[in-house]
């Protein structure tokens, strides 16, 4: 068994057309494979960097044409039975040829494709051509045959097999992009390779089983044998003549299990699975690490409607989750060492699940292999988002087929507890206006409903399968009633100030979310606005939400004070969307006896944006980012409103108890005691304790000038409660003693507060863009420090690093 990778000599054309600029046209280009017509254009300095400016709309052009990429390649026949050509990632409607012949074309860039070419090499040099027709063009003519049917966006993404975000979303460009995005090559094999191996992992009663479902394709009819090993256990079965597939089960006792993070440690066990021909040889082999771990979703109804809890090892978890979507427009560019980085800013901001949107791709192995290791729960959405979905062929013979590839290539992993049909379809059918300009169409219902549900039961049982996101479990219930199931809460942002997260108790809120601009190296490296203002060029190209703009402002005109500047207008958006979420999630899981988990909107980005993002198109931590980290921390306390009061809540997401004395203070703005009251806090494992708060303490004396102050010891962060906004606050102007010494890799600032200092941050990005700083959004009373520590390349102006518009604070405005 020979495996030859063709990644090397390639060239790229683009095919005659009117559109197809000069410097463009008849030009061969170095192309990288894997990789994409966008990256080879611009490696070869033939267009600009399409996240600066608007360059973006310059680059429309590349969508609407055809491409040919083209190698030669050296082959020695052997005497092995086949050579495939395999081809694991094509973008999108490709039409391959050897040597001058045809050998197949593909729609579909969510699963792979081989096909035989042993009779069509020849010794020596070969020549492997893919022609890639626009994916417009393709989209276009199935939408004229079909019907078109109504989507969010004025593009047809929905009529083609690729990733829907690269023709725009509103967090995202319209990069519609073709190529050879992943892994292409020869595989030369003899008698029988595994076509497809999976195990499906259940634990019960203390014993963990893999029960391995091994499919081969074969090439000689003869006995065969697969022989498989685990945490000590084997096992061995045959394959008789003329069977192709086999299950073997694998059985030990006790194992080490997998768990999530917060309540485990996330065990794998390397699997090793072996083809063997009659006299023992080996003629294929396939190898994973997998855990042993239980998952099931309970849905049962109950007093409150019905529930969406997920359970890992019979243990309930809250989840306290994220969504992901692609983290580059172009997938060739996301190494395993950036989706490390990634994941792991998720799981620093103790984030325990993460949700693969609908509009994307089915992640890849490093992604599911770093949350295997990470302990990150990670929810796979099949690939429909905001849109009408046809189902007449050739849609409906292509889904299922990917959908099968998709969930046999995930089985093996333990970070995959469950699969989601689609991303708000069946919502847009019922709210979206969609039902009359449908006319009777198929829209996507048959995919939801019937066929994924019934591909994930036959093919992997083992995890819990919903039908979308949001989806109340049952047609006859609206979709995103928050009382079943799941619910997204789009009105906050949309219409409604974030306080009205308040107004909700859901079962489990899917998405969430509320925007801001990304930090300030991001928005310099990728604008050339002079100078950068709210509604400057940049800044509007850079703004994909609708209104986004007007809709920021409204937020900050119901809790803040009128910036005077840009530097105030970047720092108070930034502040606003990390409140908002950090209000939203708090809510959320001081209810967690109603409330199974949150799922905010969004992790990361894909270029630089204004969006809902906590990390920005560069990878940098916007405030949002810490303020997740203190709400879904372990172990919260947090003051909320209740029945015309307040009261103190303490959310324990840990195994062991939570005892500790905890005070709560109410105090003037210049740091007066005015109230006070001590409780003794008894949290049991997993669960949340509601204390109300006598009224003298709650009911302020000027509200303009006080707030309260809730502590419980080293275990849990300090909760605050203003009884006024920012706008209204009589604060004092700040005043501060700051100072700055040298540590290795960077610089600790302390800060000590000589009156009350509200949302303190430092934005060390400003003096150089690869500084970063561990903490932010700190508010202090007079009296009090608090030391950041900035990691930068070279030393930094330790003036700079202590003054505006470095170091913010709201009562500097």
């Amino acid at each position: 068994m020979i495996h030859q990778r063709l990644h090397e000599g390639w060239e790229l054309r683009a095919v005659p057309g009117q559109q197809v600029p000069a410097e463009v046209a008849g030009r061969a280009v170095p192309a990288t494979v894997p990789g994409c017509v966008h990256t080879d254009l611009l490696a070869a300095g033939l267009i600009p960097d399409p996240f600066v400016d608007d360059n973006e709309t310059a680059l429309a052009w590349i969508g609407r044409t055809d491409w040919s990429y083209e190698t030669t390649f050296a082959h020695e026949p052997g005497d092995e039975d086949r050579v495939d050509l395999v081809c694991a990632g094509l973008d999108t409607v490709a039409t391959i040829t050897v040597n001058g012949t045809e050998v197949g074309r593909t729609e579909n860039m969510h699963r792979g494709y081989r096909f035989d070419v042993r009779s069509l090499l020849r010794p020596g040099a070969n020549t492997l051509a893919v022609r890639f027709d626009s994916a417009y063009r393709y989209a276009q003519a199935r939408r004229d045959a079909l019907g078109d049917r109504p989507n969010a966006y004025p593009e047809p993404f929905q009529f083609i097999r690729k990733m829907a975000c690269n023709f725009g979303w509103d967090w995202g460009p319209t990069l519609v992009t073709a190529g050879i995005w992943q892994e292409i090559g020869l595989h030369a094999w003899s008698t029988a390779r595994l076509a497809a191996v999976r195990p499906l992992v259940t634990v019960a009663d203390g014993e963990g089983r893999v029960e391995l479902h091994v499919e081969v394709e074969r090439a000689a009819d003869t006995p065969l044998s697969v022989r498989a090993t685990v945490a000590g256990a084997a096992v061995e079965v045959v394959i008789p003549v003329g069977e192709r597939t086999a299950v073997a089960t694998l059985t030990v006792r006790d194992p080490e299990l997998w768990w999530p993070r917060g309540y485990g440690a996330p065990a794998l066990h390397r699997l090793d699975v072996t083809l063997c021909a009659p006299d023992g040889r080996t003629l294929d082999a396939w190898s994973r690490r997998i855990g042993f771990r239980s998952v099931r979703l309970d849905t049962t109804p109950d007093a409150h409607g019905t529930p969406f809890a997920l359970y890992v090892n019979d243990v309930p978890v809250f989840v306290r989750g994220i969504n992901w979507i692609p983290d580059d427009p172009f997938p060739s560019r996301i190494t395993r060492d950036r989706l490390a980085h990634r994941l792991g800013q998720a799981a620093e901001a103790d984030i325990n699940l993460l949700r693969v949107w609908g509009g994307g791709r089915y992640e890849s192995e490093d992604f599911y292999d770093l949350g295997d290791e990470l302990g990150l729960l990670v929810q796979q959405d099949f690939l429909f988002a905001c849109a009408a979905y046809p189902e007449e062929e050739p849609f409906g013979s292509e889904v299922a087929a990917e959908a099968a590839e998709q969930v046999t290539r995930l089985a093996g992993h333990p970070s995959l507890v469950l699969w989601t049909g689609n991303n708000e379809n069946i919502w847009g059918w019922h709210d979206w206006d969609w039902q009359e300009p449908l006319a009777g169409r198929t829209w996507g219902r048959g995919y939801y409903l019937d066929l994924l549900p019934r591909i994930v039961g036959e093919l992997d049982p083992t995890r819990p399968y919903w039908p979308g996101s949001p989806w109340s479990g049952r047609e006859e219930i609206h979709p995103n009633d928050p009382a079943h199931g799941t619910t997204h809460i789009w009105d906050v942002w949309n219409t409604d100030d974030y306080t009205k997260y308040r107004e909700y108790v859901p079962r489990f809120v899917a998405e969430f979310g509320y925007q801001a601009p990304p930090a300030y190296a991001t928005l310099r490296r990728a604008l050339s606005d002079e100078p950068l203002a709210h509604d400057s060029p940049g800044m509007a190209h850079h703004q994909k939400a609708a209104d986004g703009d007007a809709k920021l402002r409204r937020g900050l005109d119901a809790h803040l004070p009128a910036p005077a500047d840009f530097d105030d207008w970047h720092f108070l958006t930034q502040l606003n969307q990390a409140r908002a979420i950090q209000l939203g999630v708090e809510h959320f899981r001081s209810h967690r006896e109603v409330c199974a988990g949150t799922i905010v909107w969004q992790l990361n980005d894909c270029w630089p944006v204004t969006s809902w993002s906590a990390i920005d198109g560069d990878g940098r931590r916007k405030p949002l980012w810490y303020a997740l980290r203190r709400a879904y921390a372990d172990r919260l306390l947090t003051v909320q409103p209740r029945d015309g009061g307040l009261a103190l809540v303490a959310v324990n997401e840990t195994g062991e108890p939570w005892r500790a004395p905890a005070t709560v203070t109410r105090l003037t703005l210049a740091g007066e005691p005015r109230a006070k009251t001590s409780a003794q806090l008894d949290v049991p494992p997993y669960s949340a304790v509601t204390l109300a708060l006598p009224a003298d303490l709650a009911r302020p004396e000027e509200a303009r000038r006080e707030l309260l102050v809730a502590e419980a010891g080293d275990t849990a962060g300090r909760a605050l409660w203003f009884f006024a906004e920012d706008r209204d606050a009589q604060w004092l102007a700040a005043r501060f003693d700051a100072t700055v010494e040298p540590v290795d890799g960077g610089q600790r600032v302390r800060v000590t507060a000589r009156t009350v200092l509200r949302d303190l941050t430092l934005f060390p990005d400003r003096l150089d863009p690869a500084a970063e700083v561990d903490e932010a959004l700190v508010t202090l009373l007079p009296g009090e420090s608090v030391t950041f520590t900035v990691r930068a390349d070279a030393p930094l102006d330790p003036a700079a690093l202590t003054t505006r518009p470095v170091l913010r604070c709201v009562n500097d405005i």
